[in-house]
């Protein structure tokens, strides 16, 4: 099978999938991302290179963000918003941080694909991108291709959505946004 055809099928899968997500939730976590002091970011794998993009181009628009671990990480606090990607939403990682971030009395957002997870319990707002699991829940998804990839691809595009969101609902100038992009390049 040729590049054409294979580009058209993933294409396909991401335009099924971001037309299946909550507007609702989606706006509730902009407004969540809005009214944060800081923006913290957990997830691991792709789903973790995916929120860094999400975490720069927020950076871009003005939002202090933090990615879990990195070396200038502050401390995190009831002020804050600490979003999860986990698919499944049982990832022991994220699983841990988000329930530390509980106790610290952070609001804490997931995306993923599993309402029902072990990240429920830590959970203040879920927003699902409803892929393909292992799980077979009602309304996934399907996708040919391998692994998460579907689900990394919309969570990506998801955070693009929602910075053009925000830069929309705020009317930002978009070329007064180089101003804060990197300029060690």
């Amino acid at each position: 099978m040729g590049y054409t055809a294979v580009e058209q099928k993933i294409v396909k899968e991401i335009a099924a999938t971001l037309d299946n997500i909550a507007a609702e939730d989606v706006n509730r976590l902009v407004s969540e991302v809005e009214k944060a002091e800081r923006v913290f970011f957990v997830g691991v794998g792709r789903v973790l290179l995916s929120l860094e993009g999400i975490a720069k181009r927020l950076a871009h628009l003005g939002v202090q963000t933090v990615v879990v671990g990195q070396i200038t990480e502050p401390a995190i606090t009831k002020k804050d918003l600490l979003i999860v990607g986990s698919g499944s939403g049982e990832s022991s990682f994220p699983l841990a941080i988000a329930k530390k971030a509980k106790n610290f009395e952070a609001t804490v957002a997931h995306i993923g694909s599993n309402a029902n997870s072990s990240l429920k319990e830590y959970t203040d707002l879920f927003v699902r991108i409803p892929v393909q699991t292992k799980l077979a829940l009602p309304g996934e998804i399907p996708s040919v291709q391998p692994m998460t990839s579907l689900f990394e691809q919309c969570l990506l595009l998801l955070g693009d959505s929602i910075a053009l969101m925000m830069v929309e609902e705020k009317a930002i100038d978009m070329p007064s946004l180089w101003q804060y992009h990197a300029n060690l390049e």
